[in-house]
């Protein structure tokens, strides 16, 4: 299936309203142990209902995988992908830094995305070779040049089973962070890592992970927005990749030597997903 995704915009923005409103209005109600400090709420799982629920309405050839029930409907090549609630833990906590992240993934690569950061004011779109917007003006990557000069966000450590062992490439890849870059920064939510480096706010990011749902929108937006996006050995970055690494263009010979060095620290074949 071929499509515009520029003419998905519109259907998918009524999605997230939708989400936002339940995310603002609701309390998170009963908490559901997914594994090791890793959880969903109720607005979890009522946003992606009914966002499934709309979108099943409004697209209903076009395939849906949701973070917490998995894949409702398959379709020829196109999948809405939707984070109902990125940053679950930092919701739990009081913290603004969470939101919803709905992507539009054609054959492994996103062509759509919009992140809602509703306790931010703050909405990040982007449809394929149209730019990214941040409330409807237009975003560009920072021009940082230099990593002494860079802040630079990870995604979360891992928690659950052998998280010791997944840690090790994260805790070598932050060592040599520390002593290159200006700031590291940990905000608990992919789609604000990628929303912020499309956005300037922040000059690069690295997860050591890479789930359809956390990364989808905002590896559109950021891309949209004049960043790099490649895997773990410099690659492009796809849906398949292991990692998602965002940049300033100018910052990544600089940070793939940097991971580089880090690997010859710790095993980085030991990759899985860091609950956010």
């Amino acid at each position: 299936m071929t499509i515009d995704a520029r003419t998905l915009l519109p259907i998918a923005e009524r999605a997230v309203s939708i989400a936002g409103e339940i995310i603002k209005t609701k309390a998170p109600g009963v908490v559901t142990a997914k594994g090791d400090r890793d959880m969903a709420t109720e607005v979890d799982y009522a946003v992606e209902r009914a966002v499934r629920e709309f979108l099943s309405r409004e697209t209903p050839e076009i395939g849906f995988l949701g973070e917490e029930e998995g894949v409702s409907r398959t379709s020829d090549g196109l999948m809405w992908a939707l984070d109902p609630l990125d940053g679950t833990a930092n919701f739990l906590h009081g913290l603004p830094l969470c939101g919803v992240s709905l992507g539009l993934v054609d054959r492994d690569m996103p062509t759509l995305g919009i992140i809602d950061l509703p306790f931010l004011h703050l909405r990040y779109t982007a449809a394929e070779d149209s730019g990214a917007q941040a409330n409807g003006s237009r975003i560009q990557v920072s021009n940082t040049r230099d990593l002494q000069t860079a802040i630079v966000a990870l995604g979360d450590y891992a928690v659950g089973e052998k998280a010791q062992e997944r840690n090790r490439p994260r805790l070598a890849l932050t060592q040599e962070l520390a002593a290159r870059v200006q700031r590291i920064r940990m905000f608990g939510s992919a789609a604000i890592d990628l929303a912020w480096v499309a956005d300037g706010k922040i000059d690069a990011n690295i997860m050591l992970s890479n789930n359809p749902w956390d990364t989808a929108a905002g590896v559109i937006i950021a891309r949209e927005a004049g960043a790099t996006v490649i895997d773990l050995d410099g690659s492009p970055h796809s849906m398949s990749a292991q990692a998602t690494i965002a940049a300033s263009p100018k910052l990544v010979a600089d940070l793939v030597e940097l991971i580089t060095e880090a690997r010859n620290a710790a095993d980085f074949n030991q990759l899985s997903s860091p609950t956010t």
